[in-house]
């Protein structure tokens, strides 16, 4: 065999080798994004889980209009996540990804959906939740496209940190929230008693109870592989955190504990990590959840009865102060806690966010209200059967 044969075999056989090699990685890239799909998965049913379940169940504390909350659970999240997909896939905003995390982020808007309903829950037919949601999602997807994808040239792609959504999420649906309550609220309603009973309270904490156990997937629906685990670590301890504050913040405030703030306040943890819960330690997160829980407890055993009484309107979830101001606090962490994060930025999407939140909820507060008004407001009789 000749010299030239001989490197011909040999040149064949080492092509041959690396392409074995390259399809050999290829195959195990393939399977590696196959097992990553399946994770997020997992994590929107748990998220779903979050807002059928959770929500739903917390959003049942008022006596008389628990089957009327489920009923409007089930009515907002069965709009918002198609509508979010249909605003997506015009291309206005942004351009759809992997379908699985379209999925996932029409659940982030589902929720903000829901915590900014709790605001006027009980004071809206079930037709105007669902209307509600098909005039909410296109605001929300165009305030996340400000902060998360450059729209308008504001904020540069990837200069906000807000991975489990406190500022784009929670603060956003609460304000929008707010905006709504000034159209939504008559001055019969304000009078309005809004009951509760030892039932009512305790399937409202059975929700809460559900939210805090699927709150880290929530948090770490996105996230890359190599940052899951101290992200969820991070979660819980902040949850931790605020449970822990809500107890002794509802004493020293009230002097006995407040279902209200059980329910709510130990949630504001998971609020208030959100914009850190993948770049920040552990010990820190517990801080963090423990200023929340103060600052929620706070907002509910104090802030709520003076500002209801002060615009005599009224947040019958009381999300200002679950979502809101521990959504802000949040962002505003971020500015201390991540390295090299543009503060320019930061502030200006917690800002860009309060405006477009305040001024699309007030609008759609107008629009909703001009369908019809509840003849008995936090009642199940003024829209099912009973």
């Amino acid at each position: 065999m000749n010299k030239t044969v001989k490197v011909v075999i040999l040149t064949f056989l080492l092509l041959s080798v690396v392409g074995l090699c390259i399809a050999t990685e290829v195959e195990a890239s393939s399977k590696l994004d196959e097992v990553i799909q399946v994770q997020k998965y997992f994590r929107s049913i748990h998220i779903m889980a979050m807002l059928l379940a959770g929500f739903g169940f917390l959003m049942v504390f008022v006596k008389k209009y628990g089957r009327s909350a489920i009923t409007a659970t089930y009515m907002m999240v069965s709009i918002a996540i198609p509508t979010y997909f249909l605003v997506e896939h015009t291309g206005l905003f942004s351009h759809p990804g992997p379908a699985i995390n379209s999925l996932i982020l029409a659940e982030f808007a589902a929720a903000s959906l829901l915590i900014c309903a709790g605001a006027v829950l009980g004071r809206m037919k079930v037709y105007q939740y669902i209307l509600l949601g098909l005039l909410f999602v296109p605001f929300y997807v165009f305030n996340e496209w400000i902060l998360l994808s450059g729209g308008l040239g504001l904020i540069p792609i990837d200069a906000i940190a807000d991975t489990g959504g406190s500022i784009v999420i929670h603060a956003f649906g609460a304000i929008f929230g707010f905006g709504l309550i000034f159209s939504l609220t008559s001055k019969k309603e304000y009078k309005c008693e809004v009951p509760s009973d030892a039932t009512s309270d305790r399937f409202s904490l059975l929700g809460s109870m559900l939210l805090w156990i699927f709150w880290p997937s929530f948090c770490a629906a996105l996230v890359a592989p190599k940052d899951l685990i101290p992200t969820v670590i991070n979660v819980v301890l902040a949850l931790c955190g605020s449970t822990l504050a809500t107890y002794f913040a509802s004493v020293g405030l009230r002097k006995k504990v407040s279902p209200e703030d059980i329910a709510n306040a130990t949630l504001a943890g998971g609020v208030a990590i959100g914009s850190t819960c993948d770049v920040t330690i552990a010990p820190i997160a517990f801080v963090i959840g423990i200023l929340a829980g103060l600052l929620s407890t706070l907002g509910f055993a104090v802030i709520k009865e003076k500002l209801q009484h002060l615009l005599k309107k009224v947040d019958t979830c009381g999300v200002l102060y679950l979502h809101g101001l521990p959504g802000i606090m949040g962002g505003l962490v971020a500015i201390f806690v991540v390295k090299g994060l543009d503060v320019k930025s930061q502030l200006l999407g917690i800002v860009v966010t309060l405006v477009v939140a305040l001024v699309s909820g007030l609008l759609v507060g107008k629009i909703v209200s001009l369908t019809g008004k509840m003849g008995k407001p936090y009642d199940d009789e003024d829209q099912l059967e009973v």
